[in-house]
């Protein structure tokens, strides 16, 4: 039964990707993906609700992370600008990390091999045997742009790593990865199509 749990949600991933390529393709056929105000007045027409489901998506896709999170960041930040968006960004993933963390911690070692490979959980498995270390690199990954945060934090699930000392590290680190990731793909898209135009 685990087994196939695990087959599913491979599948659901590689789907998952497959279907935001094609939502991506087909908002930008249709005009939305390259009028940032078009898509912004569509979500803001919806009031609260809107930021109320875009933060629902943010907690979702980092405990279950089928979601490419990049993707949801970045709109985040072109629909709700970088205040707003920047909130229900940092809020919604700081959520989820801890929540992630709690199952981790909850379930396991089983519950992390849901979303990775054996040889990319004993591959991040290893570092966690010193304790010092491993903390330095778990901050450095919640602060870096690039890291596989999701991954990380499963792992950090499977440490003595106290809630508290969790917490707190999620919440001083993640703004700076949150903005760079933003900051990375929205200006650098901007510059690359400047450089090629």
């Amino acid at each position: 039964m685990y087994k196939f749990w695990q087959k599913t949600i491979q599948v659901l991933s590689i789907l998952t990707l497959i279907g935001t390529a094609i939502f991506l393709f087909w908002l930008y056929k249709i005009g939305i993906l390259n009028d940032q105000n078009v898509l912004s007045d569509l979500i803001k027409s919806q009031g609260a609700l809107g930021s109320l489901s875009f933060l629902a998506i943010q907690i979702i896709q980092v405990v279950f992370p089928i979601i490419p999170g990049g993707v949801t960041t970045i709109v985040g930040f072109l629909v709700f600008h970088f205040w707003w968006g920047f909130f229900l960004n940092y809020l919604g993933i700081s959520i989820g990390s801890i929540i992630l963390f709690w199952l981790a911690r909850r379930y396991g070692k089983k519950f992390c091999l849901l979303f990775m490979s054996e040889d990319t959980f004993y591959k991040y498995e290893s570092k966690i045997d010193n304790k010092r270390s491993y903390e330095v690199f778990f901050i450095l990954c919640m602060l870096s742009p690039i890291s596989p945060a999701d991954i990380v934090v499963m792992i950090t699930g499977l440490t003595s790593m106290s809630y508290r000392k969790f917490i707190i590290i999620t919440l001083l680190c993640r703004p700076f990865s949150v903005v760079a990731y933003s900051f990375f793909w929205i200006y650098g898209s901007q510059w690359l199509q400047q450089l090629l135009g």
